[in-house]
């Protein structure tokens, strides 16, 4: 080779190499960083393992790479859409078949009541948005050795979320895994083994009511009103915890039904045996099964499934502020549920047989604002440690506080009817934030017992 050949030949492998590591970098600016950065940015605060989405995402961009600008776009929001369900899937402990399913009742919320979801919808729009104009330039590299880095970078991406979200794994994807044992409040409380037909029995499932793990304020403050002298006087006071998996159709599923499961299942059959949960056994027992839901009765077909499982009767939001309740607003807004416990005595009052009533709260459903009738503003009356380190929190106990204040005026009243209540939670509260999330245990809820001493008649 002569040395005109050496410098002829040493200028085109350099500008081989340089174009196609800048498509290089083009790709991975847009099916690693962009992708992923939104998600990344939740690293702070903490967030649920995202192995698939990240792995999706950078295969489905090596495998278009080549293809038309539009059809690379597509592809992006295609996996955009993928990670967000995901994402919202595993904080809220929901299976991604039973997100999807839920998409239906969509336009029953209101998103926009929350600080948080605008943001995250301005965020989402401003990603795909930007892809559109970054994907103009070429992503098409060549190099096996770039494709192997783009490996490396996918994998490494996958490592670096499973270390950051070390020790809050088990916060998140909660379904109930194959042969799991079964347990519920009404099973462990022994609140089932109670109708008998002399009195009512009232199950109230509260909403993102939690296990405390070691925060003492919080503790202390868990079912703290069912202490005093007026309700001993007139319940044997117990409580526990008690196993959950995914959100609150599957506690539902599990208080009323005994098993893991959800709603949907429900839809689907005529299946006696399938159908054969508490309030149908109630009501073979001579009672009159009664439920009540602040929010709207289409959401998750409540409307439907309740009384195929035995409630002869529902009120729902509508029903409940025709009779005086308050609108509470949030991303999800109906009946103040400080309001219901009246309403729930007067149930029990004019009833001419043993009853019972369901009643699932709304109004702690996260995120909890700070305004919109919720009362829950000005929580340092509540508990100035948790205003000051848990805001968020804070306003929850702030309703929590509210309901039970509520709840204890009308069952410690002269007129109140003899009546066994259990009050349990659907599942701890999905924070998005490690900072709240980590206050709570990841696997159990807690509930509350007030067994009837049998000082007054049912009614």
């Amino acid at each position: 080779m002569s040395y005109m050949d050496a410098t002829i030949d040493v200028p085109v492998t350099g500008h081989r190499f340089r174009p196609d590591f800048t498509k290089f970098m083009n790709w991975a600016l847009v099916w690693i960083l962009l992708a992923n950065i939104p998600f990344m940015a939740m690293w702070m605060v903490g967030a649920p393992p995202r192995t698939i989405p990240i792995v999706l995402a950078g295969l489905v961009g090596l495998i278009v790479k080549r293809m038309p600008r539009m059809v690379q776009w597509i592809a992006f929001v295609g996996v955009m859409v993928y990670s967000l369900l995901s994402f919202v899937s595993g904080l809220f402990s929901l299976t991604l078949d039973s997100l999807l399913y839920s998409l239906q009742f969509f336009a029953e919320i209101k998103p926009g009541d929350s600080i948080e979801y605008i943001a995250a919808a301005v965020v989402i729009f401003g990603i795909l948005i930007g892809s559109w104009f970054l994907l103009k330039r070429d992503t098409n590299f060549s190099r096996p050795l770039y494709i192997l880095l783009g490996g490396a970078l996918i994998f490494g991406l996958v490592g670096a979320d499973s270390a950051v979200g070390e020790g809050m794994r088990g916060h998140y994807f909660r379904p109930a895994p194959v042969g799991a044992t079964f347990e519920s409040a009404v099973n462990k409380s022994g609140f089932a083994d109670r109708a008998d037909g002399q009195r009512h029995l009232v199950l109230i499932m509260v909403e993102s009511l939690g296990v405390p793990k070691n925060n003492k304020a919080m503790s202390d403050k868990l079912f703290a009103y069912y202490n005093s002298s007026a309700v001993k006087e007139r319940y044997e006071v117990s409580q526990g915890t008690s196993l959950y998996y995914n959100s609150t159709t599957s506690g539902e599923m599990r208080e009323l039904c005994g098993r893991w499961g959800d709603y949907y299942e429900l839809l689907k059959t005529d299946d006696p045996k399938t159908l054969d949960c508490l309030p149908a056994q109630l009501a073979e027992k001579g009672y009159a099964t009664q439920a009540m839901h602040s929010f709207k009765g289409p959401f998750f077909k409540r409307e439907d499934w309740y009384p195929r499982i035995g409630f002869q009767k529902r009120e729902f939001a509508v029903d409940l502020e025709k009779r005086g309740a308050e609108w509470c607003g949030g991303v999800f807004a109906g009946a103040c549920d400080r309001q219901v416990p009246k309403m729930l005595a007067e149930n029990l009052k004019r009833a001419t047989q043993p009853t019972f009533q369901y009643w699932l709260t709304l109004n702690t459903h996260l995120p909890v604002p700070t305004e919109q009738n919720l009362n829950a503003g000005n929580c340092e009356k509540v508990s100035v440690e948790l205003a000051r380190d848990y805001p968020m929190i804070c306003r929850q106990f702030a309703i929590f506080d509210d309901i039970d204040k509520a709840l204890i005026r009308e069952i410690t009243a002269s007129d109140f009817p003899e009546a066994d209540i259990l009050l349990v939670g659907d599942h701890m509260p999905p924070f998005f934030d490690r900072h709240h999330r980590s206050q709570f245990d990841p696997e159990r809820v807690p509930w509350l017992y007030l067994k009837a001493k049998g000082s007054t008649p049912k009614g």
